[in-house]
């Protein structure tokens, strides 16, 4: 005699996607509160993809500790009406290959923040690690402190697409490295009140295309030997201040505006070669 067999059916755990599917679609116009205390990073930025896909635009994320790539996996929705607001230090690679959203940080921010970004925004409202913009392509990123070391390496270009970074304090060593394409403007904003325990070096070491603009003394020594120096010209001012003022309004700060905008104290660096080590490599 062959036995009975009986299949039992368990349920899977519905995961929080599998959930959020289940319900109603998410207002645009409202901020969305996020509670990020203790969550991972996977799951964070899960959640923030899930309520966008459900129509959630606005995101206000608190409690943020490390979390990694947050922005980053939103290709596919409506990116450029896509705005987070992030309370805390969120980890490296915030915003990597960000293309629209536009975030704004209220702490400090990790390492290579806007890595290979492509457009889009990002906000930092205290200090920034090291290789900030680490290739970045298109869109614009704003930091009210300092940066460390190599900020802007390898950054680009293609036609009008022109990304820029605006540093409101100092850089590291390495600044600009191999920078291709793009630009970036130090104003050395509380270089006057307070400054540096040293100054950087290197600064565009391999530099073959792209324009730094810093408004302070720049010695010969501290820039690498691709590097030129010469004073902004004037079309180059009309963005300078363009740009200038976006940071102004960005941290408050427009009654410095006037201040911080006197053309005597910018000095341009360029690349002197398209091809620096091109002689390394092929004869």
């Amino acid at each position: 005699m062959n036995p009975v067999v009986i299949t039992v059916k368990t349920k899977e755990p519905a995961t929080f996607a599998e959930k959020l599917k289940k319900k109603v679609a998410y207002s645009p116009a409202k901020w969305h509160q996020i509670d990020a205390a203790g969550v991972h990073y996977k799951d964070l930025n899960r959640k923030i993809r899930a309520m966008a896909e459900k129509g959630a635009r606005k995101f206000e994320i608190r409690n943020v500790f490390g979390q990694r790539y947050i922005g980053t996996n939103l290709w596919g929705i409506e990116r450029e009406k896509i705005k987070i607001r992030i309370h805390g230090t969120p980890g490296s690679d915030l915003g990597a290959l960000l293309d629209g959203p536009a975030i704004d940080v209220f702490g400090n921010v990790q390492d290579a923040t806007g890595n290979t970004m492509n457009g889009g925004k990002i906000i930092i409202h205290g200090s920034a690690g090291d290789v900030l913009g680490y290739s970045m392509r298109g869109g614009e990123i704003y930091v009210r402190g300092n940066v460390g070391y190599r900020v802007g390496i390898h950054m680009k270009e293609y036609e009008a697409k022109v990304p820029t970074i605006v540093i409101g304090g100092t850089v590291q060593d390495f600044f600009g490295e191999y920078m291709a394409g793009g630009r970036i403007i130090v104003l050395n904003k509380f270089f006057e009140d307070n400054p540096p325990q040293r100054l950087s070096y290197f600064i565009g070491t391999g530099m073959h295309g792209g324009t730094i603009y810093i408004r302070g003394e720049v010695e010969i020594n501290q820039v690498g030997a691709e590097v030129g120096m010469t004073e902004p010209a004037d079309d180059e001012w009309k963005i300078i201040e363009r740009y200038v003022h976006r940071y102004c309004k960005a941290f408050g700060f427009e009654s410095r505006q006037a201040k911080l905008l006197k053309r005597e104290k910018f000095i341009k660096l360029y690349a002197k070669s398209s091809r620096p080590y091109g002689m390394l490599y092929a004869y």
